[in-house]
């Protein structure tokens, strides 16, 4: 930091800006600013209020603040350190050349094929031109993402995740991110994208929504940064499935892809909603789902190879994910990808990147254009050519006429075509697009008579002059290959222009979502799926009208709360951004009262009475009608999602409960109580720990106990038929002991002829279980690597309980153990194999050995095929650490051989190891 920035002017300079900016914002109020005071908690900024003190700390002294000064600055003081004289301008590199595109991967079925097709074809060729925090723009290939994903996986894997597990990725925009969320899923696993803790006033609400989420998605492992570590930790005291915290620079190891990868209708990953209506519900969508909507929205978007993305949008959100990156990727287009938090300490940053890497695509919801409207100045327009840009699109939020209107004017000396904007619609239970507008066309007005829209829910166009009305902005078509309908509360159909709920099809479409069978239920209507939005349709083009939920009952009218809401926010005193309006039952009638809650930082009588009056000639104007209730509530009473949407049902349920009015907490407590909760979470975690550890060492005593209260007698006595009575007994005890209870379906259907019993091998516990599950009479012999004859013990184990042993690697004695198991089984003995002779950490059926089917073959008798689940989970490969598993065994198919040659045994081998891969539900490895 320079001498000018540190000097006492400088602190004066600092503190007055600050000062003014909090007058601004709360006008009337008074401010005592010091080097420590809280921008949010005691000066009352809200986002907006901070991007434009950054941007005028950054005119003032003439330097670019970094994104990190937005998040991580909360006084005057921790803003200090950032002012740096270095300019981004200083640090950037020459535009994107241009490059030839290599097609599109229209016969791949995953994402993953999608990825690997590009870096095959094309693997220098830039996939991603990212903008890191210090402002550079950094090159990354499709080559480069494939090698860092696969080296994540190989890390995930050495760290125990099996496939399907669900993994959390708590990262921000970076390369980090972009390399494991490609490595989680080829690692065979589920990303679960959730966003980082922006700041410690809202860290409670962060951790309560988070631990439903990895509670719900059952998350094993969540990949954080250094810095987001203590919060990891305290997730993990509140989800016990989450059993590891890495950082991306942990998952370093040989490349080690499983053998099990995901198909077309597997999930490719779960995407919570938002929450803005409820609590937050986890979208399945498959790899077919995700690549439906992206050839669509590429169809749609008419995307060519000479189309360049620039995105800020976060990648945790469907739009950012799917609509940007993945669709680019599809495409083959580059991505200019920057971080939000880039974009909110300088919102021309983005605008900047069109201008300078002739960005054709980008998308936005409405706040970002109405941000770039009020905030990009006069010298920052006379350097942009927005020319380039053909598609503005515009949603993840309600669109307003009015800011298409004015950033269409404002940024018309900059190139910028109004043709260009096309508002868009969608939402996480279609992928991510669902509407889609005519490319070139601008957007489309629809300017209606307010009266019959509120009272009969039609939409009648105003004629000329017509004073009560109402605009609303269309959203383009259906996508190609999906429908959109409006049906009213029973179900039925309505033509156009009448107002009624939203319900689409298509191949887009989820099937419902994650362990949450009632929400599903309310979402599926047959083969149509409910968008939770009211709409029209006129012309074929859908007009959403505003959430399902939302709507707001009352004097025979239809309200909805956002043109009121907004209206509201712009009374000075009132927060802007900040007001929720909803209906709520009155418990004394049970008619609907329209309720307000604003938040204002005004204090005094005559200050809050002012409010309330001027709010109550507001809601007139606006809807024509007063309020019933109106709340003044302190700053971050009103709810909202990570994305900035207003909560309105949470804030319902918490006027209701009557918490929504509490005073503020003061910093210190807050912060007391936070390292409370880390401290009592690290605690809970290490003590879960440490229960682990103490159960591993109590089931070795268990085993250590019974081995030699149940293994002496099998070992002096040698007689076969009562050795497996023995062996049963000492572990079907040592199963009780442990608290296990392993479940076997199908022993009914074992033949009572002599046959072979074919089970998968995951873990040494294999032959415990199966001896606990499998009747004692007449019972099984088991076959036994022939390295255990050479232990004197194990032998006389063995051979106590009647077992044979097999040689695994020597050909000739290979030979020689077929003839052994031809004898036993001719004797009428039953065998229970092993075909695979070993196994590994991660799942998946290996190879199995011929021997077995070659002697089932010869003795024309039956194979029987069972798998057991769970053991692998109770003691994997590589350790010693029992744990508590559900275990399972089940029965399944009888083959028989259809001769005695070898081609008849590797025919039967081959239909057995397709029968165990089908019944355990795993891949052939």
């Amino acid at each position: 930091m320079n001498d000018t920035a540190t000097s006492s002017a400088a602190i004066d300079q600092l503190l007055g800006i600050v000062e003014q900016v909090a007058r601004e914002n709360h006008p009337g109020q008074a401010y005592a600013v010091t080097g420590h005071s809280s921008f949010e908690r005691e000066l009352g900024l809200d986002s907006l209020a901070r991007v434009e003190l950054v941007q005028r700390v950054g005119r003032a002294f003439a330097v670019e603040l970094p994104p990190q000064a937005l998040a991580e600055a909360d006084t005057p003081l921790e803003l200090l350190r950032f002012l740096s004289p270095r300019r981004y301008e200083d640090l950037r590199t020459a535009a994107l050349p241009p490059q030839g595109g290599a097609g599109v991967p229209a016969q791949a079925e995953t994402l993953l094929d999608v990825l690997e097709w590009h870096a095959s074809r094309a693997p220098d060729r830039v996939h991603i031109l990212l903008r890191d925090e210090h402002g550079r723009d950094v090159q990354i290939t499709h080559g480069q993402l494939l090698a860092a994903a696969r080296e994540v996986a190989a890390g995930l894997l050495a760290h125990g995740l099996r496939p399907h597990q669900t993994v959390a990725l708590m990262l921000p925009t970076g390369r980090d991110y972009l390399s494991c969320f490609f490595g989680v899923m080829l690692a065979g696993a589920i990303p679960v994208p959730i966003y980082p803790p922006a700041r410690l006033a809202n860290i409670e609400d962060h951790l309560k929504r988070h631990a439903g989420i990895l509670a719900n998605a059952q998350a094993a492992l969540i990949i954080t940064v250094e810095a987001g570590k203590p919060v990891a930790v305290l997730l993990q005291a509140a989800v016990p499935s989450l059993g590891a915290i890495v950082t991306p620079a942990e998952l370093h190891g040989a490349e080690r892809l499983p053998a099990q990868r995901p198909g077309s209708g597997d999930i490719a990953f779960l995407q919570y909603t938002s929450g803005s209506t409820g609590a937050p519900k986890g979208v399945t969508l498959t790899h077919a789902n995700l690549l439906a909507n992206i050839r669509a929205l590429v169809q749609a978007a008419r995307a060519g190879p000479d189309d360049r993305f620039v995105s800020w949008l976060p990648l945790y959100h469907d739009m950012g994910l799917i609509g940007a990156w993945f669709g680019s990727l599809y495409a083959g287009i580059p991505l200019v990808l920057m971080s939000p938090l880039a974009f909110l300490a300088r919102p021309s940053l983005w605008l900047e990147a069109i201008s300078r890497h002739r960005g054709t695509i980008s998308a936005a919801p409405n706040f970002a254009y109405e941000l770039c409207a009020r905030h990009v100045g006069d010298e920052t327009l006379r350097q942009l050519d927005l020319s380039c840009w053909r598609l503005a699109l515009n949603g993840a939020e309600p669109v307003s006429p009015a800011t298409l209107a004015a950033f269409a004017e404002r940024f018309a000396r900059c190139g910028l075509r109004r043709e260009a904007l096309a508002p868009v619609y969608g939402l996480a239970e279609s992928s991510v697009g669902l509407a889609f507008p005519p490319p070139g066309r601008g957007p489309r007005i629809d300017t209606i008579l307010s009266e019959p829209f509120v009272r009969e829910r039609r939409a009648v166009p105003a004629p000329a002059g017509a004073s009560d009305t109402v605009a609303l902005v269309g959203c383009g078509m259906a996508l190609p290959g999906h429908e959109l309908r409006v049906v009213d509360d029973t179900g039925a159909e309505l033509p156009e222009r009448a107002v009624g709920r939203l319900e689409f099809r298509g191949p887009s479409s989820t099937s419902g979502y994650y362990r949450n069978p009632e929400a599903t239920r309310l979402l599926k209507h047959g083969d149509w799926l409910d968008t939770g939005d009211h709409a029209y349709i006129a012309d074929g083009e859908v007009f959403p009208a505003g959430r399902v939920k939302d709507l707001i009952k009352r004097g025979g009218r239809n309200l909805y709360p956002y043109d009121l809401e907004q209206a509201i926010g712009q009374i000075p005193g009132i927060r802007k951004g900040c007001v929720a309006v909803f209906g709520s039952p009155d418990p004394a009638t049970g008619s609907e009262r329209l309720v307000v809650v604003a938040e204002t930082r005004a204090a005094s009588e005559l200050d809050r009475a002012r409010l309330r009056r001027q709010l109550n000639e507001t809601a007139v104007d606006v809807i024509g009608m007063p309020p019933d209730d109106i709340v003044l509530a302190p700053p971050h009473a009103v709810l909202k999602t990570s994305s900035g949407k207003i909560r309105r049902l949470a804030s319902r349920e918490a006027y209701e409960q009557g918490t929504l009015a509490q005073p503020e907490q003061r910093p210190w407590l807050h912060g007391a109580r936070l390292a409370t909760k880390a401290l009592l979470a690290r605690a809970k975690v290490t003590g879960r720990r440490a229960l682990a550890w103490l159960y591993a060492g109590y089931a070795w005593f268990v085993f250590a106990l019974v081995l030699l209260a149940f293994g002496a007698p099998v070992i002096a006595l040698q007689r076969p038929s009562a050795g497996r009575r023995i062996v049963r007994a000492g572990a079907r005890l040592a199963m009780r002991l442990l608290g296990a209870h392993p479940q076997a379906h199908g022993l009914e259907c074992l033949p009572r002829e002599p046959h072979i019993l074919l089970v998968n091998h995951s873990s040494y516990l294999d032959a415990i279980m199966l001896a606990a599950v499998l009747p004692a009479t007449p019972g099984y012999a088991f076959t036994a690597k022939r390295e255990f004859a050479r232990q004197w013990w194990m032998k006389r184990l063995v051979t106590g309980v009647g077992g044979v042993f097999v040689e695994r690697t020597d050909a000739r004695r290979g030979a020689e153990d077929v003839d052994a198991i031809v004898a036993a089984l001719r004797h009428g003995e039953r065998l229970l194999v092993f075909p695979e002779g070993t196994f590994t950490r991660e799942s998946g059926i290996l190879a199995f050995h011929s021997g077995a089917f070659m002697a089932a073959a010869q003795a024309s008798a039956p194979v029987v095929v069972a798998a057991l689940s769970g053991t692998r989970e109770a003691l994997r490969a590589d350790s010693w650490r029992p744990r508590h598993a559900r275990i399972a065994l089940e029965v399944g198919p009888m083959l028989r051989p259809s001769g005695a040659g070898w081609a008849d045994a590797v025919q039967l081998r081959e239909a057995a190891r397709q029968s165990l891969a089908s019944l355990r539900g795993e891949p052939l490895a």
